[in-house]
């Protein structure tokens, strides 16, 4: 089990930056309910063996695999077989489906890996949030997020899960909004319900945003100041047009919508800093930060929204 923080609190509060952390292989998503012991890694296939087999066709295809449960349950559901949620994360249109299934053989992952729904599920037109609570991963994720997952259940019910590792220990309590796979961290109770209700209208909040998953990190900084300097918060609104590395730096024209003042030009640098956790050395490494270097309005152009790709 890794060691985890062996304080009361006060690590996890916001003061380690968050910017551009999500987590950059996670695309397509695929969710299995189960309320049993969590291995330390899913990898290791430590799990009933119908599990075992949907984690490896998962892996084997490039989905990220999440086991989840309801916030505060540890019995088994009810229904026969297996209750699966998939996400497809990347594209203008971004969606999420739900089933249940009999086994492995049920679920066609193939169908997910190119963008169609699979026969067993349902397209689910609510989001999904997701609260890491995996504690043989961190005990920081258990301690601070399984109270965080009960709280915002209550306020949205049927759409939280408890959720193993997602990637950041350092940024407990972790919120990924599914299925545009939004990362958020250092979540507290107010901080993840003001969150989630702007996910919900379609938007992002900048406080404590991590970025989207399944992009490079200097995108998602890049993505980051675009929104922070011309204030466009709708998810969809925003996309990088094209970009090129040298080095530590990374240039980009970003696509903002036309409200919003249209497209810019910015440049990045990598700024990697040493970051030590009072709460032990569990959390602590060395964190990759971005410095925005330049930013140029370009010509206004007539887009209205963008889909992050």
């Amino acid at each position: 089990m890794t060691r985890g923080c062996e304080h009361p609190g006060g690590s996890h509060d916001g003061a380690v930056p968050t910017r551009a952390s999500a987590t950059v292989g996670a695309r397509l998503w695929l969710l299995v309910e189960y309320p049993g012991a969590w291995p330390s890694h899913l990898e290791n296939f430590e799990l009933p063996d119908n599990i075992s087999e949907l984690v490896r066709r998962a892996l084997d295809r490039g989905i990220r695999p999440q086991l989840i449960r309801r916030p505060g349950r540890r019995t088994r559901p009810r229904q026969q077989g297996l209750r699966v949620i998939v996400a497809y994360g990347t594209g203008p249109t971004p969606w999420l489906a739900s089933g249940v299934i009999a086994g492995p053989d049920d679920l066609d992952l193939d169908a997910l890996v190119a963008g169609v729904v699979p026969e067993s599920c349902i397209l689910d037109d609510e989001p999904v949030f997701l609260v890491c609570t995996h504690a043989k991963r961190n005990a920081c994720c258990a301690r601070i997020g399984l109270p965080l997952a009960r709280e915002l259940a209550e306020i949205l019910p049927d759409r939280v899960w408890e959720t193993s590792h997602v990637g950041g220990d350092r940024y407990a309590a972790n919120l990924v909004c599914l299925p545009h796979g939004i990362f958020y961290g250092s979540m507290s109770q107010a901080a993840a319900i003001a969150a989630a209700n702007a996910y919900r209208s379609g938007e992002i909040i900048l406080d404590r945003y991590r970025g989207r998953a399944g992009i490079p990190e200097p995108l998602q900084a890049v993505e980051h100041f675009a929104r922070s300097h011309t204030g466009e918060c709708s998810v969809g609104a925003v996309a990088v047009e094209s970009s090129r590395s040298d080095g530590d730096v990374t240039e980009a024209i970003v696509r903002v919508s036309a409200r919003s003042g249209g497209d810019v030009r910015l440049r990045v640098v990598v700024e990697p800093s040493a970051w030590q956790a009072p709460c032990g050395t569990a959390c602590a490494e060395t964190i990759t930060t971005y410095r925005l270097v330049s930013l140029d309005r370009l010509t206004p152009v007539r887009y209205t929204t963008f889909a992050l790709t």
